[in-house]
């Protein structure tokens, strides 16, 4: 029986994760649950799985973690709040299932310095695929790692034709439901950017060999290409509970939770090149990870101030990544990493991209 401290519980990923549970009673038991402020449903998740422990707010989700005992955390807060949580479980030496990938991209060296091997599961589709399919061979054997991205609602438009879309064409993904920001960082492709950082510092393989390719069906979730010509790759129907359920128990497999591949349907899936000039946001959050120090944390932070502003009328489409390159390029890095550091380099991106914004 896993005992299991849920960070996020009434977001998507935390009532999938408990959905998940509720099917496999005898595989877990919920013993904490966090929410961000829907104090209501999370009384009643609370009433539900029999949990005494509960808290509202990243501060008293942090502290719930470091209080309760747990086999797993699974940390599905959304935004950079996420990292004290993320960091207190790693402290407390519980296994941590991440989809909050901005706590790792944000902490960066402060995550991976404390992590030790094996502790972090990611829960993300795209790192989980890799996390499954690196199991076929040795760290040596990888020669690359290839993130899939179903290219978003702009998938083949022309740089020009970007710059009047509206926020409601942005937020019209074509295979994933998310909150506004992953959505529209989706349309920029800037999340499949902040995937290379995070792959990266999940696995530990250099920038020059983590690649993104567009797959428009998002079925193959990723894949791993090895020294001797050969590629494994992860394909399943888009479905969150089959990475969040291997992020509860992994490496063990939750029977049930997703639906297979139907092998006798004819189908055709498709990878075509990602088109860095119409879509800049993997190449700069490239640069950004060699960067490293509070380099990622500024470009989490510049993005989310110019998604905000773009959903507000502030600015059009192309003028978020723009906007991100313009604070990144005049960011210097902050000197010893640590939260502190960390959380004054996010409050200057904010207020540079406010600037930027207003500029405009």
């Amino acid at each position: 029986m896993r005992k299991v401290i849920i960070l996020g519980s009434t977001g998507s990923i935390g009532t999938q994760a408990l959905d998940v549970i509720r099917a496999n009673p005898e595989r877990f038991e919920v013993v904490g649950l966090a929410a961000g402020s829907n104090a209501d449903m999370l009384a009643a998740q609370a009433a539900e799985f029999f949990v005494d422990d509960t808290a509202l707010g990243a501060v008293d989700a942090e502290a719930l973690v470091r209080s309760v005992d747990a086999d797993v955390v699974l940390n599905g807060i959304t935004g950079s709040v996420g990292l004290g949580p993320t960091l207190a479980a790693l402290e407390t030496g519980r296994t941590l299932a991440l989809a909050n990938k901005e706590s790792l991209i944000v902490g960066g060296e402060l995550v991976t310095g404390i992590a030790k091997p094996g502790q972090i599961v990611p829960v993300d589709s795209e790192h989980s695929a890799l996390a499954q399919a690196l199991l076929a061979g040795r760290a040596s054997e990888v020669r690359r790692l290839v993130v899939t991205a179903s290219g978003g609602p702009f998938r083949g438009r022309s740089a020009e034709s970007l710059a009047g879309v509206t926020p409601a064409e942005a937020l019209a993904h074509p295979t994933w439901d998310m909150g506004l920001v992953v959505t529209t960082n989706s349309a920029t492709l800037v999340n499949k950017g902040l995937e290379v950082i995070e792959a990266h510092l999940l696995f530990d393989v250099p920038y020059e060999r983590i690649d993104v390719v567009v797959h428009p069906q998002s079925i193959v979730h990723s894949m791993v290409e090895f020294v001797d010509g050969s590629t494994i790759a992860q394909a399943s129907p888009p479905d969150m509970k089959l990475p969040i359920s291997l992020g509860l128990d992994w490496p063990n497999r939750v029977g049930g939770v997703g639906r297979p591949i139907d092998w006798t349907t004819a189908q055709s899936w498709t990878f075509e090149p990602l088109d860095d000039t119409v879509f800049p946001a993997v190449a700069l959050a490239k640069h950004v990870g060699r960067a490293g120090s509070s380099y990622p944390a500024v470009f989490n932070a510049a993005n989310e101030q110019a998604v905000q502003a773009f959903h507000a009328g502030a600015i059009r489409f192309t003028d978020i990544v723009e906007t991100v390159r313009m604070v990144v390029d005049s960011h210097e890095a902050v000197g010893e990493l640590s939260r502190e550091s960390l959380a004054a380099a996010e409050l200057w991106a904010r207020a540079a991209a406010d600037k930027l914004i207003a500029a405009r």
